[in-house]
C-alpha cells in the first residue's frame, strides 16, 4: 500500500522496514509488524490517543515529535489502513507530489 503512493521507497533501518517519500520518512514497521509509526500532528495525535487508546499510542521516544503508533489488528478495515497511511505521506511528501499543478 505505502509502496504504491509516488516516490516512495522502503529501507531497512533501526532493524525495520521504514518508508520514505522523496527522502523523508513518514512510516515504519516497528514491534514485528504488529503496528505502525505515521506522521501526525501533534495537537492531532493527542486526540487520537485520548478518543482511542486501544488504537493508537505515543512510543515514549516519539512524545516530543509528531508521530503516532498504530496497533494494525485494531484497525477497523482496510479503508482506515489506507487512509492512515495516505495522510501520514501526504504530511512528508513535496507540495508537487500532494497538490499537483
Amino acid at each position: 500500500m505505502a509502496l504504491a503512493l509516488a516516490r516512495t521507497t522502503e529501507q531497512f533501518e533501526w532493524q525495520m522496514p521504514t518508508f520514505r517519500v522523496a527522502g523523508k520518512l513518514f512510516l515504519t514497521l516497528p514491534e514485528n509488524e504488529t503496528s505502525m509509526a505515521v506522521r501526525c500532528p501533534i495537537a492531532d495525535r493527542d486526540e487520537l490517543v485520548l478518543a482511542e487508546p486501544g488504537k493508537f499510542w505515543i512510543a515514549p521516544h516519539e512524545a516530543g515529535n509528531a508521530w503516532v503508533r498504530v496497533r494494525l489488528a485494531a484497525l477497523d478495515d482496510l479503508d482506515e489502513l489506507e487512509a492512515i497511511v495516505t495522510d501520514s505521506w501526504r504530511q512528508a511528501a513535496p507540495r508537487e507530489l500532494v497538490d499537483p499543478v
